[in-house]
């Protein structure tokens, strides 16, 4: 079996799938590439036993064909030092081993039996399937991933959930501390039905979809999630269990309304962080009627920092503690130029909206307060 193709071609195709192996497994394969050339075709799949992704690309001087699994971190190690170049991969079927051959040098490992390879899952009992463009999938990934949790106790809330309905779909993810819901108004399927999607997979998404103008068909079972567009394909085990009724979390009646400038208050917040307490990373936020006043201290160190803000406020004068890094991500998310907080008092959740969503999304997001000292 023999190949030549580009360095940098390979080696990005090599990246868009390394992320979903795991640096040990149980089983050695699956710290290996698959190789599978068929014709020009050349398919690269990578697995971790329960997530398992495929790519395919193009070859030259195609000879032969069939199946080598290869190690993939001595791989890219190697391509990513190369220039654009042609590389050739010879394979004796025999005993798998590879000879990588460049401009100026050759390159010699062994690797493994391709049958060996576990075989790519399949979907069965189909429940249900739509379309997406690609550029709404990675956005709606980005804007929700960040909250999904890291709970070994409750494996639920550590991924992305999409609850799909005949009206809209909705993604959510939750760490019980910060929520944020996103409402895709043109997303819209047959029957109810929702999934749990694991936060690995969603991250290797977003590496994947490099062509944002693809449509993504996404097709689920009671088990698996799977998702195809262009040359790509990802297969991944759902999270099971039943999501948190997120819907209730979420205030209704929080009347005190600030708006502020987006970059001014995330700027501000990044400022005076430096100078919370590290434990708590504390900031306190001082609303008045046309300003607010950012504050933080660390007492230990005899550290502290204030800085005032200029903002429309409509409610009754009112302090509230939020955490800085959950606070600044939050409001990072927010692609409009200014941002809504809602509040209703220093004990309660308080909500963070865009003055102007995107067309086709309705974005939420809410954050737990701090409890202030004084």
């Amino acid at each position: 079996m023999k190949f030549s193709v580009s360095s940098t071609k390979l080696f990005a195709q090599l990246q868009a799938v390394k992320s979903v192996i795991a640096s040990k497994s149980s089983l050695q394969i699956l710290e290996c590439v698959l190789f599978d050339l068929n014709g020009d075709q050349l398919t690269l799949t990578a697995s971790d036993g329960e997530t398992t992704i495929r790519t395919t690309m193009a070859v030259e001087n195609a000879e032969g064909g069939g199946k080598v699994a290869s190690e993939a971190k001595r791989l890219i190690d190697t391509l990513k030092e190369f220039t654009e170049q042609p590389i050739t991969f010879t394979i004796d079927e025999n005993n798998f081993s590879i000879n990588m051959t460049s401009e100026n040098g050759q390159y010699s490992f062994v690797g493994a039996n391709g049958a060996e390879y576990p075989e790519m899952p399949v979907l069965d009992n189909e429940q249900g399937s739509f379309m997406l463009p690609a550029s709404v999938l990675l956005n709606a990934i980005n804007k929700t991933i960040f909250c999904a949790a890291d709970d070994e106790l409750r494996p639920v809330m550590n991924g992305i959930f999409f609850d799909l309905q005949p009206e809209h779909s909705t993604l959510v993810a939750t760490d019980a501390h910060r929520l944020v819901r996103l409402i895709l108004t043109d997303l819209k399927v047959a029957a109810p039905a929702s999934f749990i999607l694991p936060k690995k997979p969603a991250n290797l998404l977003k590496v994947a979809l490099t062509d944002k103008s693809e449509e993504i068909k996404v097709s689920f079972s009671d088990k698996n999630v799977r998702f195809e567009g262009g040359k790509m394909l990802i297969i991944c085990r759902q999270i099971e269990g039943r999501y948190p009724n997120y819907s209730a979390v979420i205030p209704q009646n929080n009347q005190n309304k600030v708006v502020v400038d987006k970059a001014t208050i995330v700027n501000a917040c990044r400022r005076v962080a430096v100078y919370a307490n590290t434990g708590t990373s504390l900031l306190k936020l001082a609303l008045s009627e046309s300003q607010i006043k950012i504050s933080a201290q660390d007492i230990d160190f005899s550290t502290s920092a204030d800085e005032k803000i200029p903002c429309t406020y409509d409610g009754t004068p009112m302090a509230i503690g939020f955490k800085a890094p959950f606070l600044i991500e939050i409001l990072n998310a927010v692609e409009s130029e200014e941002v809504i907080l809602q509040l209703a008092d220093p004990a309660r959740a308080g909500l963070i909206l865009p003055t102007e969503n995107q067309e086709g999304q309705d974005l939420l997001m809410l954050l737990m307060p701090m409890l202030l000292n004084d």
